[in-house]
């Protein structure tokens, strides 16, 4: 066997293993995702059970000394860093004053999330990539959700995921 076959042959068996990996990532991924989905909807009460596959945008829960809780879908944003490389994904919950603040939040559910689109691709890694750089970057969106609400507030906002790449 010619080193030229040879190179041939182990390059084939390369990709191969290469593509087969990549294939089993993404097979697992998805199901974990997935596995997270149905225990999710498993731990709802029976009267908050929705379509299967549906978001858990604007579910709603009582926890112990927290006010109602609403889940935002998660956004994904490119960073302004110079070239535009970096991207934010974000998700979050946010702990609201009162539970009729819940039909406002769906209903303008269109004007906060461009609220928050308009501040997130404005942020550069240096300005998040620091505890203090999450609290400021909280406590901005914050401050302008609760300037669109009219009939109650958001007294706290919960990062359930955080990740520039």
């Amino acid at each position: 066997m010619s080193t030229k076959t040879l190179i041939i042959v182990l390059s084939a068996v390369v990709l191969m293993v290469g593509m087969m990996g990549g294939g089993f990532f993404l097979l697992w991924h998805k199901m974990s995702t997935s596995l997270v989905q149905m225990q999710q909807q498993q731990n709802r009460p029976a009267g908050e059970q929705g379509a299967v596959g549906e978001e858990e945008e604007g579910e709603e829960e009582q926890v112990a000394g927290l006010g109602p809780m609403y889940t935002m879908d998660t956004l994904i944003v490119n960073l302004a860093d110079q070239g535009g490389k970096r991207y934010l994904r974000l998700g979050m919950q946010w702990e609201l004053s009162d539970p009729g603040v819940v039909q406002e939040v769906d209903k303008r559910m269109a004007q906060l999330r461009d609220a928050i689109l308009m501040i997130l691709p404005t942020k550069q890694y240096a300005d998040i990539g620091s505890a203090q750089g999450k609290i400021d970057l909280r406590d901005e969106l914050m401050a302008r959700v609760n300037s669109i609400l009219r009939d109650g507030s958001v007294t706290n906002i919960y990062f359930t995921e955080f990740v520039v790449q």
